[in-house]
C-alpha cells in the first residue's frame, strides 16, 4: 500500500487546493509567509496554525523532490562507479 504522503498526485492536488485557498485576493500561504517575512509582528497562535496547515503540503512536496533527487543522483552515482 502506498503512503499517503509519498502519492505526488495526492501531494499536488493539496498543494493547489488546500497549500493555496483561498485563492482572492493572493493565495493564502503567500499572505501569511509574507507577514511572517516583514517580522509576524501581531501574529496569533491561530496564524501559526493557519501557516502550518495551509505550508504543509508544500513542504510535503519540497519532501519528494528532495527524495526524487536523492534517488536519481545516488542511482546515477552507483551506476558509473562500474
Amino acid at each position: 500500500m502506498k503512503s499517503i504522503i509519498n502519492d505526488w498526485r495526492l501531494v499536488i492536488l493539496a498543494c493547489l487546493t488546500l497549500g493555496l485557498a483561498p485563492f482572492f485576493p493572493e493565495p493564502h500561504v503567500w499572505g501569511k509567509i509574507k507577514w511572517v517575512l516583514g517580522g509576524a509582528h501581531g501574529m496569533k497562535p491561530m496564524d501559526w496554525f493557519d501557516l502550518l496547515m495551509h505550508g504543509l503540503p508544500w513542504l510535503l512536496l519540497l519532501r519528494l523532490l528532495v527524495i526524487f533527487a536523492y534517488t536519481k543522483i545516488t542511482a546515477n552515482g552507483e551506476s558509473s562507479d562500474g
